[in-house]
């Protein structure tokens, strides 16, 4: 035995926040190292920050929320935006609504903004920093006095700052993870119908006497479709493909007799 500490586990509690919950105030960014949140190899994306929303914190919240991004491997950008937050992970756009205090004499300017932005974007989330008790009761009341419906937007109630952004990232990367997984699977299914489709034309050409699967490859690939092969003249197949004119013929006539197409055939 080493004698050394074990490391810590995945999605520890930042120093920060564990500071912030006894109420100290959190050192500067550059002693915290919080934790990787996101998997590297499907993890990196954009977060947005909103310059008024930025322009409203303290400078060192500000910069635990960069600190916290380069470490899970977002690259940050500050732009006008409605919403206080913006990721893009994994090609879907998650918008954030971020009250890091929340004050009963802002709950009309917060559900109104709700309201608004939640007819803007698909995905909404309203994370608000809920300290004490009090505040709990008193965002409780609110929800329900303004009509919010369950999960419309989903509301996420922290206990402070630090917690609140590090939802907001396991929820950005979540939503993107599970958009990679949807089109990984669009993808899969696409593959097995074209394989399906390929089979199926294969079986139609080699039900031709004397056309086996190198034929209707070769078909394939110089000329196309079942329907562009049918509607292909004897000349037309000969000068683009290696068949020989005997085969060229009956691929035009079954197609374009029905006596030929329906009479017994001995290969």
């Amino acid at each position: 035995m080493s004698g050394r500490p074990p490391p810590p586990p995945p999605y520890a509690i930042s120093p920060a926040r564990r500071q912030a919950l006894a109420g100290v105030e959190h050192p500067t960014p550059a002693l915290l190292g919080p934790p990787p949140l996101v998997d590297v190899s499907v993890g990196r994306g954009v977060c947005l920050m909103s310059t008024s929303w930025r322009d409203k914190q303290r400078p060192d919240l500000v910069n635990f929320i960069a600190t916290f991004l380069a470490t899970n491997l977002y690259r940050l950008n500050f732009l006008s935006l409605s919403p206080d937050f913006l990721f893009n992970n994994g090609g879907l756009s998650v918008a954030f609504i971020f009250e890091t205090d929340w004050l009963p004499e802002r709950e009309a300017a917060v559900f109104s903004r709700v309201n608004t932005l939640k007819r803007q974007f698909k995905y909404l989330y309203v994370v608000v920093v809920v300290r004490s008790a009090e505040q709990n009761e008193s965002f409780n009341q609110s929800y329900f006095k303004y009509g919010m419906e369950l999960g419309c937007p989903t509301f996420v109630p922290v206990c402070d700052p630090e917690m609140g952004f590090e939802k907001i990232v396991r929820i950005a990367h979540a939503r993107g993870v599970s958009k990679q997984k949807n089109i990984v699977e669009a993808m899969r299914i696409e593959r097995e119908q074209a394989v399906q489709c390929m089979d199926a034309f294969l079986r139609v050409l080699t039900s031709i006497p004397g056309i086996d699967s190198h034929d209707a490859n070769a078909l394939a690939q110089a000329i196309g479709s079942i329907e562009a092969i049918a509607k292909a003249s004897k000349e037309f197949i000969l000068e683009n493909t290696d068949l020989s004119t005997e085969k060229a013929e009956r691929i035009f006539r079954f197609f374009r007799d029905p006596q030929y197409f329906l009479s017994p055939k001995l290969n």
